[in-house]
C-alpha cells in the first residue's frame, strides 16, 4: 500500500515527488513509457530558472531525477498504466496484470504532440515526417534541403530556427498572417534570412508516398482556397499537444479536449486524486509552471493524507 503514486516523470511529475518524499511520504513514481516527458525532446531549456546558459532538457529531467531520488522516491521505469479504479480508496492501478494500490494518486501524465491528420502524413512518419526538429533534425535526409515546419507558436519558432543548422531553406507554414509566439522567438524567426515564413495557410497533404519519402508538400490558402505545391524534405509538425488522459475518461472529470479539469488547486473531483502540469494546462505548458503545479499536487496529497489518515 503506497502512500503516494505519481503517474508520469515530466516536471510536474519530479517536483511532485520532490515534494512528497521531502514530506516523508515515500511516493512510489510511474516513468510511463516516455521517461522526462516531452521536454527530453528539447534541446536547449533557455528559460527555466537557475540555468542561464540554458539546459539540456534530458540533463534538466535527469537532474530533477536526481533530486527526488535523493529524497526517497521510489521509481518505477516502463510502467504503463492500463486501468485504473477511483471508485473508492485505496485507488487501484494496472501495469496489465501488475496491480498498484495507494491512497493518493498525482497524475502528471502530460500531453503528446497533435498531428495534421491529412493524408501521407502517418505513411511517412519517420520517413520525412517528425514531431522533434531536435531529436531528427540532424539527419542525413534533413541535410541541405528545403525543410517545412508547420506552426505558429513558440515551439515551431524553435524547431525553425533550429533546422537552419542543417536545412538549405526552412519554411514556416501558419494559418495566420502573424505568429502567436514570444517576442524574442518572433524576433529570432523574422531576422533569420533562411526562413521564409508562408501566411494564412495550411498544409493538405504531404507528399510522396508512392516513393516512400517526403518530396514535398500540398498548401492551401486559407483566405482564397488557392493550392500550391511546396516541395521539401522534411515535415516537421508543431502544432501543439493533445493531453495524454484517455486513460481516465470516466473516472475524474474532464473537459470535452481531454484537459482534466481541477475544481480547486489541484483537486480532482475524485478526493485524494490530483492533477497536474500539461495534462490539465491548456495556457501557459511551459515547464516552469508544470513544475510548479507538480509543488501544488504534492502539497495537496501531504494536506489530504494528514486529514484522511
Amino acid at each position: 500500500m503506497e502512500n503516494v503514486i505519481i503517474i508520469g516523470s515530466g516536471c510536474a511529475g519530479w517536483t511532485a515527488a520532490i515534494y512528497t518524499a521531502r514530506a516523508n511520504l515515500k511516493p512510489l513514481l510511474l516513468t510511463g513509457g516516455q521517461p522526462g516527458g516531452l521536454l527530453t525532446t528539447t534541446g536547449v531549456v533557455e528559460n527555466f530558472p537557475g540555468f542561464p546558459e540554458g539546459m539540456d532538457g534530458v540533463e534538466l529531467m535527469m537532474r530533477m531525477q536526481k533530486q527526488a531520488e535523493r529524497f526517497g522516491t521510489r521509481v518505477e521505469y516502463g510502467v504503463p498504466i492500463t486501468k485504473v479504479d477511483f471508485s473508492k480508496r485505496p485507488f487501484q492501478l494496472w501495469a496489465d496484470d501488475q496491480l498498484f494500490e495507494s491512497q493518493t494518486v498525482i497524475i502528471a501524465v502530460g500531453a503528446s504532440h497533435r498531428h495534421l491528420g491529412v493524408p501521407g502524413e502517418e505513411a511517412l512518419e519517420r520517413k520525412g515526417v517528425t514531431y522533434c526538429a531536435t531529436c531528427d533534425g540532424a539527419l542525413p535526409i534533413f541535410r541541405n534541403q528545403p525543410l517545412v515546419v508547420v506552426g505558429g507558436g513558440d515551439s515551431a519558432c524553435e524547431e525553425a530556427t533550429y533546422l537552419t543548422h542543417f536545412g538549405s531553406k526552412v519554411y514556416l507554414i501558419h494559418r495566420r498572417d502573424q505568429l502567436r509566439a514570444s517576442k524574442i522567438m518572433i524576433d529570432r524567426v523574422l531576422s533569420n534570412p533562411k526562413i521564409q515564413p508562408i501566411w494564412n495557410s495550411v498544409v493538405e497533404e504531404v507528399r510522396d508516398v508512392p516513393q516512400d519519402k517526403v518530396t514535398g508538400v500540398k498548401l492551401r490558402n486559407v483566405q482564397t482556397n488557392a493550392l500550391t505545391e511546396l516541395p521539401c524534405a522534411g515535415v516537421f509538425v508543431a502544432i501543439g499537444h493533445v493531453p495524454s488522459t484517455s486513460l481516465f475518461k470516466g473516472q475524474i472529470a474532464q473537459a470535452p479536449d481531454g484537459y482534466i479539469t481541477c475544481q480547486s488547486g489541484t483537486n480532482t473531483n475524485v478526493p485524494g486524486v490530483f492533477a497536474c502540469g500539461d495534462c490539465v494546462d491548456r495556457t501557459y505548458r511551459q515547464a516552469i509552471t508544470a513544475a510548479g503545479t507538480g509543488c501544488a499536487a504534492a502539497i495537496d496529497a501531504e494536506r489530504y493524507l494528514t486529514s484522511h489518515g
